[in-house]
Parts: structure tokens; C-alpha cells; sequence
């Protein structure tokens, strides 16, 4: 199962959390709870939630209803990247947003080469249309 990008973010924090606390990490090099606050670590997680809602039978859907799916996820990560001064996702960010996109498509039954092929875009592209993170 695609693991979620915000359960990596919150390993982060408390891995870096722990080695404060055990005084292995200089507090000026803490910044792991900065870059991910827990309101944005929400939002997102609702965004996933509704899109994991969505993700049952796609493997059957026709074009338009995954790329539905896909549009509405992404534009709803653009709002939280909007309520976050535009800066939510940042390049490691965005590619774990991507890959997770894709991974939960694939185990859904979406063959996503052959989806983007039929549209002229590359595997990877398929969140390029709408995305601004």
C-alpha cells in the first residue's frame, strides 16, 4: 500500500523531536516541525482522505473519470499550498505527493503508462495540467 507522504513528514518530526530531546541535535538545526505544521499535515491528510475515497473501481473507469479523480486531488493540494503562503510543497514534497498519486492509482487497478500514452504525456505528467505546488 502507498504510504502516505504526511506519515513520512511525521516520522520526520519525531525522529528529529527524539534527538532533541536526547541532545544529539543542535536546536538552531531543528526544522522539521517548521516545515510541517500540523494544520498543513491536516489539510493534506483530508485532501488523501477524499482522494482514497475515490480510489475503488477506477481499475473499470474510462479516462475521463481518473483524470477527474486526479484533478480534483491536485486542485485541492493547490488550495493548501495557496493557504500556505504558496510554499506547503516544496521539491522533495511534491515528488512524494506525485508518487503517492500514482502508486495509489496503480494499486487501484490504473494502468497509468498506457492512461498517459493515450494522452501524450509521460508517466510522470499526469498531475501536470492543474498542479501549481
Amino acid at each position: 500500500m502507498a504510504e502516505r507522504p504526511t506519515t513520512n513528514w511525521r516520522d520526520c518530526i519525531a525522529k528529529e523531536a527524539e534527538e532533541l530531546a536526547a541532545g544529539t541535535l543542535d536546536p538552531e538545526c531543528a526544522c522539521m516541525a517548521g516545515l510541517f505544521p500540523e494544520e498543513l499535515l491536516t489539510s493534506t491528510d483530508a485532501v488523501l482522505d477524499t482522494f482514497e475515497c475515490e480510489l475503488p473501481g477506477l481499475g473499470e473507469a474510462d479516462d475521463a473519470q481518473i483524470f477527474g479523480v486526479v484533478e480534483r486531488v491536485v486542485l485541492a493540494l493547490n488550495a493548501v499550498n495557496e493557504a500556505h503562503n504558496e510554499s506547503a510543497y516544496e521539491t522533495d514534497e511534491r515528488e512524494q505527493l506525485c508518487e503517492f498519486i500514482d502508486q495509489s492509482l496503480t494499486e487501484h487497478g490504473v494502468d497509468i503508462v498506457a492512461l498517459t500514452a493515450r494522452h501524450g504525456l509521460g508517466r510522470y505528467q499526469i498531475t501536470d495540467k492543474w498542479r501549481k505546488w
